[in-house]
């Protein structure tokens, strides 16, 4: 098991890996969340390695026709919560650009150099939640 530091957890953070179940993320959304930070890959824009913060808008997600269990597809995630009937949380992404979408074990070189700064991006926009959890933007 690995450690958390110190300052990603609490008792108001909680560190889940979903990996491809997208319909359990749905569900544990219909609790009541603050907010919900995903960490995933983003689409290659010609930087692999190159991180995006962004916030969600909600307002602009299609709604897709039926659920499927395994996406973890943000789309489709909170497409299968709004069927759920809940509502999204305010939501930040920390996105790496890819360099491959070969089947393979492991990370690019220049995704896993970007590690360190999306683990420090990450503890940045936790830390602006924290301090301004009803603000607009992150």
């Amino acid at each position: 098991m690995r450690r958390v530091p110190n300052r990603l957890a609490g008792p108001d953070i909680r560190l889940t890996d979903y990996g491809i179940r997208g319909m359990h993320l749905a569900y544990d959304l219909l609790e009541d969340w603050s907010a919900l930070v995903l960490v995933d890959a983003v689409p290659d824009r010609g930087a692999p390695g190159t991180l995006h913060v962004f916030e969600v808008d909600h307002r602009t997600l299609t709604a897709r026709a039926g659920l499927d269990a395994h996406a973890m597809d943000p789309g489709a995630v909170f497409a299968g919560l709004t069927a759920l009937g809940g509502s999204a949380p305010r939501t930040v992404v920390v996105g790496c650009e890819i360099a491959a979408v070969e089947d393979g074990i492991g990370l690019s070189a220049p995704v896993a150099a970007a590690v360190p700064a999306a683990a420090r991006a990450v503890e940045d926009v936790l830390a602006v939640l924290q301090a301004h959890p009803a603000a607009e933007g992150a």
